[in-house]
């Protein structure tokens, strides 16, 4: 299930929002070190490097806050919302920096990941592509679990990987919540969680793959559900995902952005090398 909002200019100045991208160069007037996601003023996530040919990846730092949910839509999001919601939608723009958003109301059903373990994307899928960090000798690593929700083939040579990156870790979840949403999913209930989602297209230039394809990394991270998004995958269930998909903070071309909705709606399926 996928529906498409109108795209939407929203948001504050970046000096007052408390998410905005940015980027940190290594000296003054250097070249760009990495690209970040801030909360608060603060680091909180290392991105895709810019270049397009580095390994898609997304980082959680030592100095990432807290989570961004919003009391005032609390009773909106405890159910499925049917469509892109407007108050909902205006309310988490404030927010985020100015700029145009893309509203895609998603149906996930999250299964968690952690890093090193089965289903890593880091060290299993990313690995075939571009091989292992030349530096380091190991898989690019997030600091973080995260959720794997869909993929599916752009074509023969590039394929779409689908993740929800929680702001903190399970971990720091309430467990009692965590258990009220799993009830009430059991009982057939289906929330709505809320993120900010960048589109980042990238394809290893280093000979070193065993399947250099390129790869479609659509990143949500998420603003509100984080107790939602963990039950859903304790429970099994889905859940419903409104994305504020970001245009101008992807490595991705308009026309990439404008093919999201029907790779969205495309039937899930793992990449098979040629």
């Amino acid at each position: 299930m996928i529906k498409v909002g109108d795209p939407r200019s929203l948001g504050v100045p970046s000096s007052e929002a408390r998410l905005r991208f940015g980027t940190e160069f290594q000296k003054l007037g250097g070249a760009p070190r990495r690209r970040l996601l801030m909360v608060d003023d603060e680091p909180a996530f290392e991105l895709s490097f810019y270049c397009g040919t580095c390994p898609f990846l997304f980082q959680r730092l030592e100095t990432a806050g807290g989570k961004l949910s919003l009391e005032s839509v609390q009773k909106r999001l405890t159910g499925a919302l049917e469509d892109p919601d407007d108050d909902v939608i205006d309310a988490f723009g404030a927010l985020l920096p100015e700029g145009e958003y893309l509203p895609l109301l998603l149906s996930v059903e999250p299964r968690l990941v952690v890093p090193g373990r089965e289903g890593d994307y880091f060290s299993g899928e990313q690995v075939t592509a571009w091989g292992i960090n030349q530096f380091w000798g190991l898989p690019e690593y997030p600091h973080t679990p995260y959720y794997r929700t869909f993929e599916t083939a752009v074509d023969a040579d590039a394929h779409l990987y689908e993740f929800v990156v929680p702001m903190v870790p399970p971990t720091l979840n309430d467990r009692e919540r965590v258990e009220e949403y799993v009830a009430l999913m059991e009982r057939g209930t289906v929330p709505t969680a809320v993120a900010i989602s960048t589109l980042d297209v990238c394809q290893s230039a280093l000979g070193l793959a065993d399947d250099p394809a390129a790869h479609w990394g659509l990143t949500h991270f998420l603003l509100d559900g984080h107790h939602k998004l963990e039950a859903a995958a304790t429970a099994g269930r889905p859940v419903r995902l409104l994305s504020l998909l970001t245009p101008g903070e992807s490595l991705a071309g308009p026309e990439d952005a404008a093919r999201l909705p029907a790779l969205r709606a495309q039937p899930r399926s793992a990449r098979v090398a040629e």
